[in-house]
């Protein structure tokens, strides 16, 4: 960290595929200026990136619980040491598309009762948590449009149907319901602008002053 500087503030945007979570991200980052670094997971750094094709691509059926979790953070290690610690330690303010709490709900409650796997492993590779997480909550029938209408070919977890998406979706707000400082649990079924006010108004609360 250099001399003299704050650490930046980490915040993460988590919920359902297609319940708005990019546009949010991007306007509050616009909101904040140019010393704010954006990023995704998995991805956010050349390793992550190259994990993120392995995990969002291909069959439903590619990988299992166990081998998603390795993989998620594995991305997540490299996302940590290469791109949002160094700009934390700048301190930039670092918004991120998904972190730990996205592996908590998809491969931790969803995809096999993993999720004391999952903490254990965060605890030992990881460690870190957002200072703020606004988590986006969303009528899964109308993302699940959304995220197959995107065409991104990133679409394997949204070919496992609304059953799934419907329990990601019970699957995040109990989280935000156990992490009630630092979770934010935002109605995604408004106008866009409306929303975007309330991130805005709860990001600029925390920052540092």
């Amino acid at each position: 960290m250099t001399s003299g500087a704050t650490r930046g503030l980490f915040i993460s945007f988590e919920g359902i595929d297609g319940s708005g979570k990019s546009t949010q991200l991007r306007a509050l980052a616009d909101h904040l200026g140019p010393d704010t670094l954006v990023t995704r997971e998995p991805g956010g750094s050349e390793g992550g990136e190259e994990i993120r094709r392995l995990v969002l691509t291909g069959d439903p059926g590619r990988w299992s619980a166990e081998t998603e979790l390795l993989l998620f953070t594995a991305a997540r290690r490299d996302h940590l040491e290469r791109t949002i610690n160094p700009a934390l330690d700048a301190g930039q303010t670092v918004i991120t598309d998904r972190f730990a709490d996205s592996t908590r709900v998809y491969q931790g409650a969803t995809r096999g009762d993993l999720r004391a796997k999952v903490d254990q492993l965060h605890d030992l590779m990881i460690g870190v948590e957002p200072d703020l997480t606004f988590v986006i909550d969303m009528d899964p029938a109308i993302a699940l449009e959304r995220g197959l209408a995107r065409g991104s070919g990133e679409d394997r977890f949204e070919d496992f149907g609304l059953g799934f998406q419907e329990t990601l979706r019970h699957g995040f707000l109990a989280l935000a319901s156990a992490h009630p400082k630092r979770c934010i649990l935002i109605d995604g079924n408004r106008d866009v602008a409306a929303i975007t006010t309330e991130i805005i108004a709860h990001a600029t609360a925390r920052l540092p002053r």
